[in-house]
């Protein structure tokens, strides 16, 4: 039966693995046919709206998870110290051991955004922002998907999105710029498979994440890849202009990252995070894949090459490279996960869609009425329910990164020179204590934190005593459950102060003894 008003084209049509129609071709490779639906409902092709609620939902309500990271306390203090200044830091103005060295802030922008949240809602509001930001990072991600995709195959690939990135998912200035570096490569990707050159309009996109993140130096490197990719798969007689217009565009981007503070310095400081070599290892983020024990990215791998084998799926060779790059950088670095997860589905979506089927309904381009209305339903009850929310639940950073009744306590001694744990470093810029370490890394240059990470944790037991006598340290700050701690109870000249189930404090104290000859007993005649 069909009702009133109902049309349906049938369009027969040949395509190569790229998701691209083959024109005079002897053999076809794959058939497709596409049901044409001008009249669909208005109601049609809401998918990244449900996705954006359902995720912002999910993040507004375990916001605290959002906040477990210590470095998103001093963020919002150096966002802060930005906004009291009104200039961007130069040199390290927080720390007493590297206090006057150069030192720049890429996540400026960022960091603004989160401390006037702070100023104006408490926790709540770096929450609030960092819960929306990764709504909007998977709308646009699975509005992208949808176009060439099934909603079921999307919703797949946004389940593996979800699961792959829901761990680096913190209040922290990556967050923020998650929604710009994906709506940045649909934009070279969109480009790539119509053969095309990207659009100028896509360059706020840099300069807005150049101001957000460091992270925009990675968009810049993926412009070549993909041009190259673009200019492979154009017909010959195209190729010259192609790669003149990509070339453009490349510049015009590199320009683009150089329009904040601190001009082409931006660029240059992703190197100095390259360049912490054997600190990286030591920092969870930058750990290596591990797979000594089933994990999510294991199980992603696993059937995504099942269904590569059971599909016989093909790939044009350049997305192929470009998968291969991205894998490889979430198996030596954890932090990189998200974009595999996030931007490989983005550079397979039209290669596959003429390979396991494309979404077939062709939504409208007009905005029915019935639409403005459930988005301005939706906006007021989302607004309503943060405020409800957030007026009963009381957001706060998780306390194992919050020594609050120590540092309290260590303010209380007016000491300056305090050897601290380094999850400890951002609680204490915060509450206005110069930490010895904190998760400012680049800072502090791969040797010096390999070296308090050998001391605190007693690899190199002499690097303690002499980190300690070197900076003539005062007092310390650890986790009680160290082993620095531990040593410390026992060494004269060191007296505990305080100790709780998170943090313990002790003190330099001349006349502090601890030891004692054992007593011995006497043999029984």
């Amino acid at each position: 039966m069909r009702g009133p008003g109902f049309t349906r084209n049938y369009a027969l049509a040949w395509f190569d693995p790229a998701g691209n129609p083959w024109e005079n071709r002897a053999t076809p490779m794959t058939l497709s046919v596409a049901h044409a639906r001008e009249d669909a409902s208005p109601m049609r092709g809401l998918l990244p709206l449900w996705v954006g609620v359902g995720v912002y939902a999910l993040f507004l309500l375990g916001g605290n998870r959002l906040l477990i990271d210590p470095d998103t306390m001093w963020q919002v203090t150096v966002g802060q110290w930005i906004l009291d200044h009104r200039a961007v830091p130069e040199t390290d103005v927080f720390s007493f051991t590297m206090r006057g060295q150069p030192w720049i802030s890429t996540q400026w922008l960022a960091q603004v955004v989160f401390a006037k949240s702070y100023a104006l809602f408490g926790w709540s509001g770096p929450v609030v922002v960092s819960a929306a930001a990764i709504a909007a990072t998977f709308a646009l991600f699975t509005k992208f998907l949808n176009r060439h995709l099934s909603e079921s195959t999307t919703l797949v690939f946004f389940a593996a999105a979800l699961v792959l990135t829901v761990g680096h998912l913190l209040a922290r200035p990556h967050v923020l710029a998650m929604p710009v570096m994906v709506a940045w490569v649909c934009g070279l990707i969109a480009a790539a498979d119509r053969r095309d050159a990207p659009s100028f309009w896509l360059l706020p996109l840099m300069v807005l994440w150049s101001n957000l993140h460091g992270g925009f130096v990675f968009g810049l490197v993926l412009i070549a890849p993909i041009a190259l990719d673009a200019v492979v798969a154009a017909k010959a007689n195209a190729r010259r202009s192609l790669v003149l217009r990509w070339a453009a565009f490349g510049v015009a981007a590199l320009i683009a990252a150089c329009l904040n503070p601190y001009g082409w310095n931006a660029l240059l400081a992703a190197q100095k995070i390259l360049g912490l070599g054997g600190a990286l290892p030591l920092i969870m983020e930058w750990r290596a894949a591990d797979f000594s024990s089933v994990g999510p990215l294991e199980i992603c791998l696993l059937l995504g090459m099942g269904l590569a084998l059971w599909r016989g799926i093909r790939l044009p060779p350049l997305r192929i490279v470009l998968l291969l790059g991205l894998l490889h950088m979430a198996l030596s670095q954890g932090r990189a996960g998200e974009m595999l997860a996030l931007l490989a589905p983005l550079a397979l979506a039209a290669p596959l869609a003429g390979q396991i089927g494309g979404n077939e309904v062709l939504h409208s381009r007009a905005a029915p009425p019935a639409r403005g209305v459930l988005f301005a339903g939706l906006a007021v009850l989302v607004m309503a329910g943060t405020f409800a929310y957030a007026s009963v639940h009381r957001f706060e950073p998780h306390p194992h990164s919050a020594p609050v009744a120590a540092v309290a306590e260590l303010k209380k001694l007016n000491l300056e020179r305090v050897f601290n744990d380094y999850d400890f470093g951002g609680y204490l810029i915060a509450n206005g204590v110069a930490p010895f370490i904190d998760g400012r890394t680049e800072l502090y240059g791969e040797k010096f934190f390999v070296d308090h990470n050998a001391a605190s944790g007693l690899m190199e037991p002499e690097n303690l005593f002499r980190l300690l006598e070197q900076y003539r340290i005062e007092a310390t700050l650890m986790r009680t459950q160290s082993a620095a701690t531990k040593l410390l109870d026992h060494i004269d000249g060191w007296q505990k102060v305080y100790a709780d189930d998170i943090a313990t404090i002790h003190v330099r104290k001349t006349g502090a003894v601890h030891t004692a000859e054992p007593a011995v007993e006497p043999k029984a005649k």
